[in-house]
């Protein structure tokens, strides 16, 4: 039987982890799993942990789910990959049938790729591309929100702008335009949440009324900005923003990887504006976590640009060489099952009002600038004065003593910076979100001592 101590010790022989300094590792002790059950990873010494943070926010209904465990070993035994040029099967037609059923009205073709980056450079390429076509070849740049983080591939990271990310890497990436986030956090004492968004949009749309010529589209993630340290805002901006895009012909690429599938209170954040995006990416929920899968949906009038004699050369030549894959749509379509036969939304929000009592206490806590909540995620940022709002100096890395303090609780609360974040999977109890609040109140209270 396989320790802690020699699943570390291989590891560290061998492997580069993502989004890590690896020197970190001298002190730091890597965390290898062993299993999972519902909300629990397990390692190798049987320490166990609550996933609160969903593996990266894919994980919404439990490791080890006998459903989809189910569905994807049925798929294995039938097919396990095909090229999806010139072929194709029967789990991603049947997925490709869903999503256009269940996403907002209008959305009626699906593109697939391997994940939410590819996903985003897809939608990206397909927004230009339609432009080209069109006869429009001025049209060459995007506009992102301040705050934003749309993936790491190149064409993604250029419409993000959280700088720990894209800083190192700009001078390989496509100019954009930024127009302010609406992130609430920065409202004025006594200033609604929809009243601040209204007020942030003015940027935006003098952006899209100065530069449509040479605008493809818009990029937002709607209502949370989740690696933007979990800033949220109000629908109405995605509902100012819908109606300037069709003003001044500009396309609304709606990025739902991390909020989509019942993440914000409802399966998709931009049925709470009533709006319909030109292209929505999807991934990460999308197969329970199982496997790496995107879905980039789109307007069937943009589908018949590109859709010509092949010497006009008007086809989108993007490829991915597991697009589509079986097995990832299996998991998916057990997904897709799950919720509708499970009533998972109005679960959720009793869940979400359940977690919402359980972090009220933060908002008292002397070093906690604000507690935000939208849906099945919740946010507590600490600060260095509350009052003022001052943060703490990001090399203090205040949150990463949260997160050490959560593990010897039974807690996995990955920080960003000096936030800690909920996004639990939806199997998750009542009793276990009281747990969590728990370990966070006294995680903050030793991050913060002086």
């Amino acid at each position: 039987m396989s320790s802690n101590q020699e699943i570390v010790a291989r590891d560290l022989s061998v492997l580069w982890h993502p989004c890590t300094q690896m020197k970190d590792h001298e002190h730091l002790p890597l965390i290898p799993i062993r299993r999972g059950d519902g909300v629990w990873l397990e390692d190798f010494d049987g320490n166990r942990y609550i996933d609160a943070v969903s593996s990266w926010w894919v994980n919404i209904l439990g490791h080890g789910n006998p459903r989809i465990n189910r569905a994807v070993h049925e798929q294995l035994d039938k097919l396990e990959h095909v090229i999806l040029a010139g072929f194709t099967h029967e789990p991603v037609v049947a997925l490709s049938e869903q999503l256009v059923a269940m996403t907002p009205p209008g959305l009626d073709r699906v593109f697939y790729a391997d994940n939410g980056s590819s996903g985003v450079e897809v939608a990206l390429k397909m927004s230009f591309h339609y432009w080209q076509n069109m006869g429009h070849p001025r049209k060459q740049r995007f506009v992102t929100l301040g705050n934003s983080y749309h993936g790491e591939t190149l064409a993604a990271l250029a419409v993000g702008d959280v700088a720990l990310y894209k800083s190192t890497y700009k001078p390989l990436l496509m100019d954009v335009f930024t127009a302010p986030s609406p992130d609430c956090y920065h409202r004025e004492e006594g200033e609604s949440w929809e009243a601040y968004c209204r007020r942030q949009f003015v940027e935006m749309k003098k952006i899209l009324a100065e530069h449509h010529e040479e605008i493809c589209g818009v990029i937002v993630e709607p209502l949370v900005q989740c690696a933007g340290n979990m800033r949220m805002y109000h629908p109405v901006y995605l509902k100012l923003l819908r109606e300037a895009c069709d003003k001044y012909g500009v396309h609304l690429i709606a990025d739902e990887i991390a909020v989509g599938f019942g993440r914000t209170g409802t399966l998709f954040a931009c049925e709470q504006a009533g709006i319909t995006p030109d292209f929505l990416a999807l991934s990460k929920a999308l197969t329970g976590g199982y496997l790496p899968l995107c879905a980039v949906l789109t307007r069937n009038e943009i589908y018949q640009a590109f859709y010509d004699d092949y010497n006009t050369m008007r086809a989108f030549l993007h490829s991915h060489s597991f697009t589509g894959n079986p097995l990832a749509c299996a998991a998916a379509l057990a997904t897709l099952e799950i919720f509708e036969t499970d009533n998972l939304i109005e679960r959720n929000r009793e869940l979400a009002a359940h977690m919402g009592r359980a972090l009220e206490r933060f908002n008292d806590h002397p070093h906690v600038a604000e507690v935000r909540q939208t849906g099945m995620i919740a946010a507590v940022e600490m600060v260095k004065d509350k009052r003022t709002r001052e943060p703490y100096d990001w090399q203090e890395r205040r949150g990463l003593r949260v997160y050490q303090h959560a593990l010897k609780h039974q807690a996995l609360l990955r920080p960003l910076g000096n936030v800690t974040y909920f996004m639990p999977p939806y199997v998750i109890t009542p009793e276990q979100i009281d747990h969590l609040a728990d370990v966070a109140w006294a995680g903050i209270n030793l991050a913060t001592q002086d």
